[in-house]
């Protein structure tokens, strides 16, 4: 089976409130097959997941690593990987749509966040640039805007409302309002018939309640990774306190 982003796109739509689609973050080939054997029909990769996978802190992987790293990923599984490309690597639309599409992968997170200054970035201007991105695109790829409002501590939610507007009129498929608190949802969810990608912390409402109050899709960020990194750890400390004469 060829993934698409037609089939990824239909993912989004026609869902009962209380079953989000969840899409679980694989790191690597072997945690994306897992995910995959497990029954989940698309997968979404974590920058920061994949970036502590390769032994990098969120935020400074190289862009040739990343995009390998996504390429190893969906030539694993046989279903739609959307890759969290972070704010773009400074690359024009027309290269990052090339290197998504040759990485495999059928969708992608794009943050308005400037990594070099870890600033909002003018949301006009993102705006005009992920309408770039879009006209490159066309059906190719399911774009998933994120909103940094919350996460860079504006806590009105008629900035991001303003933002997810914005990100809607230039052909964002999604929107993701990173790190929203789960009573702002409904606000959201009113201003904007777009779907809408919520990153599921371990505090937050159960997943179905998360889709009722207006959440979309679920994801989770570097969380997975981090969970599975911590039992790697246990059992580094288990092996290392039998000593050399119990191995």
């Amino acid at each position: 089976m060829t993934a698409t982003a037609g089939a990824f796109r239909a993912l989004h739509h026609g869902r009962e409130a209380a079953d989000p689609l969840v899409l679980p973050g694989p790191w690597d080939a072997a945690s994306a097959r897992a995910f995959a054997d497990a029954g989940f029909p698309a997968l979404a990769t974590p920058s920061a997941g994949v970036s502590a996978s390769l032994g990098h802190e969120d935020g400074e992987t190289p862009a040739d690593e990343m995009f390998a790293a996504v390429a190893r990923i969906a030539r694993a599984v046989d279903v739609p990987v959307s890759a969290d490309v972070e704010d773009g690597y400074g690359l024009p639309p027309k290269e990052l749509v090339a290197r998504l599409l040759e990485a495999g992968a059928v969708g992608c997170n794009l943050e308005d966040t400037d990594r070099s200054t870890k600033r909002l970035k003018d949301p006009r201007a993102h705006a005009d640039w992920l309408a770039e991105v879009r006209a490159e695109a066309g059906d190719e790829l399911f774009v998933n805007a994120r909103v940094d409002t919350f996460l860079r501590g504006v806590d009105d939610p008629e900035q991001a409302v303003a933002r997810i507007r914005l990100y809607v009129e230039a052909g964002a498929d999604c929107v993701y309002p990173i790190t929203v608190p789960s009573a702002r949802l409904p606000l959201l969810r009113a201003a904007t018939d777009a779907p809408i990608n919520v990153s599921a912390p371990a505090s937050d409402p159960p997943l179905a309640e998360l889709g009722r109050l207006g959440a979309t899709r679920i994801t989770f960020g570097p969380g997975l990774h981090r969970r599975a990194q911590a039992v790697v750890a246990e059992i580094a400390r288990e092996l290392y306190g039998r000593g050399p004469a119990k191995l």
